[in-house]
């Protein structure tokens, strides 16, 4: 093999010869040398690609047009097919090179296309950099048109359409042979999220051709289909924008123009009819030819202008042409022109569709009606509720509402007749036929389900009491309840008519329907409305009946309904019967309201016995309230109270223990009040050893429920399961928690018991408590408490020796025995002694 056909050796020599020339100016005599190296060594390497390359690479650098694109052409031919994209790569470069005719790099690269079509992009880049307009839009255009396009630079379809356009509408005057109108249009379909930006270049593109009729056709064809307030915004600003622009650009040309001279009014006084040049001017200054159109294009901007706010509503229409709220609003931009308001709602009852409709379909038809009766055509009102109420609504109370639209129109002029044989027609059941039709069917209209209506038929009621006579309301009111429609309050209503118009026992009737019908908690105010009518009418007269009434009443009711229902039945005894019969219904109802009430009671039925029965009665009541299980903040409040009551009875020794009592549920820290109060009442009526005793409990409670506050689990301190002291107490001593202060007190107890006898009341033990009475045991028989302090004297001793002593006497206060030894003197006073005066003084 000759050293002339070895690639090895050439392409050292080349390598060789180019390093030599490296750092020499391109105009340099080395360069002719290389350039004759390469031209050998091509008569050999001509199939060798990386020769070629080098060689064309150095043919860019030296800026020779015409060489280098023989080269590149050259090479193209002496390889393969297979070798091309090499050559290709560094053609597209050379020719996008500064210097090269743009008509050769638009040549090369349409030859560069039909090799690898994918390389389009590099053309329509060389074509905007170039600013071949014509060029650009047809191969973008071209490029949109083909199915299977897959850019290589990564740009989607929508930014190519985007740039499509915004060359056809920048260059409206140097692209032509394309149909802009209808490539923007496809966009706009196409495109959803650019409609608005698409319809103003649209209009753009036209404004450039100086079309500006049909730019605002373009206008207002984009702004009557956009259906977002945002398209809507960008073509309303751009359409202002633009008759803006034209209405300044107008004005300033007639400013430059001010200063010309009319020749018209220079003419000659003889006949120059023949004169065309003359003619001509005449005929141009006729007011059709007139220019200055200032006006007319002020008007238009204004009128467009006015037309914003209908404009946008439209737009918020065709989102949703069901929306009913926007069809009032639109009503309301036409207020002072009634002709407009009235197609208005001939649109809106046509488009709207009842069952897909967004917000009340039948206020359309009301409002349209309302709109006849104001300008004081009530037959056509009286046509628009007609159709209202054959229109299928998707709910009853809608067609309902339109029956007493109707029936209210009617009554404003007068025609009370027509109203009522309105409700009438209104509420009539359907015919048996009709139903049977209408099961067949298998869509059952709301017109079927309108004698149904509760809404309705109280509006019907309601015009029989006004305008009718007793015995058609009446007949209204039993129709309801067969129709089984009725509500508690038309209940209510309907035995308050009656009683009314002196049916006392119908009217007691219809409460026992009520009642039967209605279930707690429905039927409360019919039971309280019901008693409290029998006990005003009645009185005394017929007293067990109403405690049946009551009992009936207590017996049905939930526990959260009750308190109000025994305070009417503590009424009526105390009012009516026996004084002692009310004490026994407080005692049951302190039973059995809820927990959160009991308290309340309580202290009701506290005030009512001490009224009645004298202070001393209170004790047991109170007595039985801390026994009975309240919670511990309402068992603290009660011991406080009774030992108020104490103190104000003079039995400090009782208050004291009442105070100790309470003092096992009052924390010092989070209840100061309590240990206020009675160091206030040790100071008044204790001594040294009392008030010392006072503060050992209160440091013994503060330990108590510092140590239990240590000592507690985290899943007892949380709030939702809160306990008392002593139940906590128990769980601690299970853990083997000792309290060394209860144990003290223990110790220190009396065997007796005494003040600090130990009482057990509902599972919990209550320390110092002190009964005012008996003590009930187990068997059944009573144990006497009497003071285990009390001094023992001896028996032999005489009187003699005691020193005589003078004690003053203080009158008991009359509070002590209560309203019922009122009573009493009042009736000795009188001479009055029968058997009930007694039993009540019992």
């Amino acid at each position: 093999m000759s050293i002339a056909g070895s690639y090895k050796r050439w392409h050292a020599d080349l390598r060789e010869i180019l390093e030599a020339a490296r750092g020499l100016p391109i105009t340099h005599s080395q360069y002719e040398t290389v350039n004759n190296t390469f031209e050998r060594s091509l008569a050999t390497m001509h199939k060798m690609p990386r020769i070629w390359i080098m060689y064309l690479q150095v043919l860019t650098q030296q800026k020779l047009v015409t060489k280098t694109r023989h080269a590149f052409d050259r090479a193209l031919c002496a390889l393969p097919v297979t070798q091309h994209g090499r050559i290709w790569e560094y053609y597209l470069v050379f020719v996008s090179q500064k210097g090269v005719p743009i008509e050769t790099s638009l040549g090369v690269h349409r030859r560069c296309l039909m090799y690898d079509p994918s390389h389009i992009e590099d053309l329509i880049e060389f074509s905007i950099n170039s600013e071949l307009w014509q060029e650009t839009a047809e191969r973008l255009s071209g490029v949109m048109n083909d199915g299977q396009f897959y850019s290589i630079k990564g740009k989607t379809k929508h930014q190519l359409w985007l740039e499509l356009c915004d060359i056809l509408t920048q260059h409206a005057r140097e692209i032509s042979g394309l149909n802009v109108d209808a490539i923007i249009r496809g966009g706009i379909r196409k495109f959803t999220d650019e409609v608005g930006w698409l319809w103003t270049s649209l209009a753009d593109y036209y404004i450039r051709r100086r079309l500006f009729e049909k730019a605002r056709d373009i206008f207002e064809e984009g702004m009557a289909t956009v259906i977002t307030v945002r398209d809507f915004s960008v073509v309303f600003d751009a359409y202002s924008q633009f008759e803006e622009s034209v209405l300044s650009t107008k004005m300033e040309s007639l400013d430059d123009n001010e200063d010309g001279v009319n020749e018209i009014e220079k003419e000659e006084e003889d006949d120059d009819r023949l004169d065309l040049e003359k003619l001509k001017k005449t005929i141009d200054s006729f007011w059709f030819k007139d220019e200055n159109d200032v006006d007319l294009r002020l008007a238009r901007l204004e009128y467009l202008m006015d037309r914003r706010p209908e404009l946008a509503n439209s737009v918020i229409l065709r989102q949703n042409p069901h929306n009913v709220e926007q069809w009032h609003r639109r009503v309301k931009l036409f207020e002072g022109n009634p002709t407009k308001q009235i197609l208005t709602y001939t649109e809106a009852v046509r488009t709207v569709d009842p069952t897909k409709a967004v917000g009340k379909p039948h206020t359309l038809w009301v409002a349209f009606a309302k709109l006849y009766e104001s300008h004081n055509d009530v037959s056509n009102a009286r046509v628009i509720f007609d159709k209202a109420v054959q229109v299928g609504y998707k709910a009853v109370d809608h067609l309902a509402s339109v029956w007493c639209e109707w029936a209210e129109m009617e009554i404003r002029h007068k025609n009370f007749k027509g109203a009522l044989e309105l409700m009438c027609r209104a509420t009539a059941e359907p015919l048996a036929e009709v139903k049977r039709r209408v099961a067949v069917d298998g869509n059952e209209p709301v017109q079927m389900k309108l004698h149904k209506s509760l809404r309705l038929w109280t509006f019907y009621v309601d015009l029989e009491e006004s305008l009718g006579n007793l015995e058609s309301t009446l007949a209204v009111y039993e129709r309801i309840l067969d129709l089984r429609i009725a509500t508690p309050q038309i209940i209510i209503n309907y035995a308050m008519l009656l009683e009314d118009n002196k049916y006392f026992e119908d009217a007691f009737k219809v409460y026992e329907r009520g009642v039967k019908i209605f279930k707690y908690p429905h039927v409360k105010d019919i039971w309280v409305t019901y008693l409290s009518k029998f006990v005003k009418r009645y009185g005394k007269s017929k007293l067990e009946r109403a405690r049946e009434l009551f009992e009936h009443a207590i017996e049905m009711a939930p526990a959260e309904s009750i308190k109000q229902l025994y305070l009417q039945y503590t009424k009526l005894e105390e009012d009516f019967g026996l004084a002692k019969r009310a004490m026994r219904v407080y005692d049951q109802a302190t039973k059995a309201v809820p927990a959160n009430e009991k308290l309340g009671m309580y202290e009701i039925y506290i005030s009512r016995a001490a009224e009645i029965f004298g202070v001393p009665k209170t004790r047991e009541i109170y007595e039985q309230a801390i026994e009975s299980g309240l919670p511990d903040k309402d068992v603290k409040t009660m011991c406080v109270k009774y030992a108020e009551l104490e103190k104000s009875l003079g039995e400090i020794d009782r208050g004291r223990a009442l105070f100790k009592q309470a003092s096992q549920f009052s924390d010092p820290r989070s209840d100061p009040d309590f240990w206020k109060k009675w160091q206030e009442f040790e100071f008044q009526h204790g001594n040294e050893d009392t008030v010392t005793e006072m503060f050992r409990v209160k440091r013994s409670i503060s330990a108590s429920y510092s140590q239990t506050q240590f000592m507690l689990p985290e899943y007892l301190m949380q709030k939702d399961q809160l306990r008392t002291l002593e139940e906590v107490k128990d769980v601690l001593k299970k853990a083997g928690v000792v309290f060394e202060m209860e144990a003290l007190e223990r110790r220190l107890l009396p065997s007796g018991g005494g003040e600090l006898a130990v009482k057990e009341s509902g599972g919990r033990k209550q320390v110092g408590f002190v009964s005012a009475g008996s003590i009930q045991q187990k068997d059944g028989g009573e144990k006497g408490t009497g003071n285990r302090e009390e001094i023992k004297l001896p028996e032999d001793e005489s009187d003699d020796d005691v020193p005589t002593v003078e004690i003053d006497q203080k009158e008991i206060p009359s509070a002590v025995f209560g309203g019922l030894a009122r009573k009493r003197d009042e009736l000795e006073n009188d001479g009055v002694g029968d058997e009930e005066n007694k039993d009540w003084c019992t």
